[in-house]
């Protein structure tokens, strides 16, 4: 029971990390929230700090990874080929940047994908970091009323 503690971190962490996020559920950070709740090893606060850590390292990991990629990136023959397309995305990561860190933060599909076309795009460190920082705090909350709910239902 105690090793679900240490799974929601690391379930946090690889939901949101580029590309992994595509493969790893964040039902997994659910049931291991939900199971660390039920069974009382550590109560909501603990269980959405643990969350928020390990979503802002797996962003803050990818956008890094977007931000070194990227000059690498546009220079393969998939961005060449797609270069209007590349165009657009940086056009609406120019414009709505900012809202892009929420929408993605709260859209398993995108989670991971986000920071690290955010990173690509030469989006400001610091900005993200700080909107970053906002958007798993918001999200956690929402990791911790789902936890709660389902514990009701339960």
């Amino acid at each position: 029971m105690k090793l679900a503690i240490i799974a929601v971190p690391i379930f946090a962490f690889a939901e949101a990390f580029v590309g992994l996020g595509l493969f790893v559920s964040g039902a997994l950070l659910v049931i291991a929230s939900s199971i660390v709740y039920e069974n009382e090893l550590l109560g909501i606060t603990g269980i959405s700090s643990l969350a928020f850590v390990g979503a802002l390292l797996g962003d803050q990991a990818g956008f890094y990874i977007g931000k070194w990629a990227g000059p690498y990136f546009q220079e393969t023959q998939f961005a060449k080929k797609r270069k209007s397309t590349m165009q657009k995305a940086s056009n609406m990561i120019a414009n709505y940047g900012n809202y892009v860190i929420f929408v993605g933060r709260f859209f398993p599909a995108i989670r991971s994908i986000i920071p690290a076309m955010l990173g690509v795009a030469g989006f400001n460190s610091l900005k993200f970091l700080i909107l970053d920082l906002l958007a798993c705090f918001l999200w956690c909350f929402a990791l911790g009323a789902i936890t709660i709910g389902i514990g009701i239902i339960l």
